[in-house]
């Protein structure tokens, strides 16, 4: 895993701040066995988070406040993760046998040849991959680059909250590690090519993984922020209003049939078309699986959708299959909103490396 900050804990928090909402995890672990201690959601105020950047800190560290009194988890370490938009990210190869110091001293002087920003500009990272295949006097390092604004804005609030950032990770190598997770409870193929699409109220993320790497990722302007729109416009309601129905029921007998379905066909064509974007940039026609992640993911009936338009196997994301939950974690809600925690558990297995 990527860090820009490299100082380790051994509790870490995974703190997930979206565009709507922040979610906090907090896993323990004894031999192979992982544990929920803590975990709780919190929803943002409007235009806190403008597309994943962070527009109003102190507004974020409220909530950060109110996810931390909410969970009663005494850490306050913790990890978060930026948009892999915002991250720059390069294979290079380098000499073999150099030590941390002497990667990092080199990988400094010949950045500026790989990154499009001044240098005293960005937060970057390395981690050695391993040997070359075609020499092995080299080896490969993936080289990550992130405008420090990006990450100082994260750490700023963090900070306001009285948490202390330990990592800074990128969003797709969080959800890399949640699907390693899912896929083992799960019995999925963890070597096949996996489309794993987050789609959240504001952004679907779409992040191919192939032999449990991560080879492609890309974000589109889609979530499930347009059906509540669609239910405010049809219904009168206000925003709360429109939110709290769309999770609870009791929407007019037309909502199934003017309105869910035409959302559902809308997302059934945000992934047939970020999928087709994937084919088109790569040597692949094809994936094996499909994993339904985010809050959108929850939705009754979508899985089978997806995999009945798209002829694959589709499941949606739980992090959490075959973990012991803590006597105060409300299991029932953990279980709903598991499609969308899929970043914050990444996060928190940080803890354990």
């Amino acid at each position: 895993m990527l860090g820009f900050a490299r100082k380790q804990q051994n509790r870490m928090l995974g703190i997930d701040i979206s565009s709507t909402t922040v979610k906090l995890l907090e896993l323990s672990k004894q031999g192979d066995r992982l544990r929920v201690e803590s975990y709780a959601v919190s929803p943002l105020p409007p235009n806190a988070i403008i597309e994943k950047n962070i527009n109003d800190p102190e507004s974020v560290a409220e909530c950060l406040r109110q996810v931390v009194a909410t969970s009663m988890t005494k850490v306050k370490s913790c990890a978060v993760a930026v948009a892999g938009s915002a991250v720059i990210t390069k294979m290079i190869i380098m000499q073999a046998g150099l030590s941390e110091e002497q990667l990092e001293a080199q990988i400094l002087l010949e950045a500026d040849q790989y990154i499009p920003y001044p240098l005293d500009e960005v937060a970057i990272d390395f981690e050695v991959q391993g040997i070359c295949e075609d020499d092995e006097t080299s080896i490969d390092v993936l080289l990550a680059a992130c405008r420090k604004e990006n990450v100082d804005l994260r750490v700023d609030a963090l900070e306001f909250a009285e948490l202390t950032p330990a990592v800074v990770d990128v969003e797709a190598y969080a959800v890399e590690s949640a699907f390693d997770l899912f896929a083992r409870n799960a019995g999925l193929d963890r070597n096949a090519t996996v489309a794993v699409v987050d789609i959240g109220s504001t952004m679907t993320t779409l992040s191919v993984l192939s032999e449990g790497q991560t080879i492609y990722t890309r974000e589109q302007l889609f979530g499930g922020k347009q059906l509540t729109e669609e239910i405010q416009r049809r219904y009168g309601m206000t925003e709360e209003e429109a939110g709290f129905a769309k999770k609870a029921g009791g929407l007019p007998d037309d909502y199934a049939l003017e309105v869910l379905s035409p959302f559902q066909e809308a997302v059934i064509q945000q992934v047939t078309r970020s999928l087709q974007f994937f084919f088109s940039s790569s040597q692949f026609d094809e994936v094996d699986h499909v994993v339904l992640a985010g809050g959108v993911a929850a939705m009754d009936g979508l899985a089978a959708l997806v995999e009945d338009k798209l002829g694959k196997s589709t499941s949606v994301a739980n992090p959490f299959l075959n973990m012991e939950v803590a006597s105060k974690v409300d299991a029932a809600a953990l279980t709903n909103d598991a499609p969308a925690m899929m970043i914050a558990c990444g996060l928190a297995l940080r803890s354990f490396d």
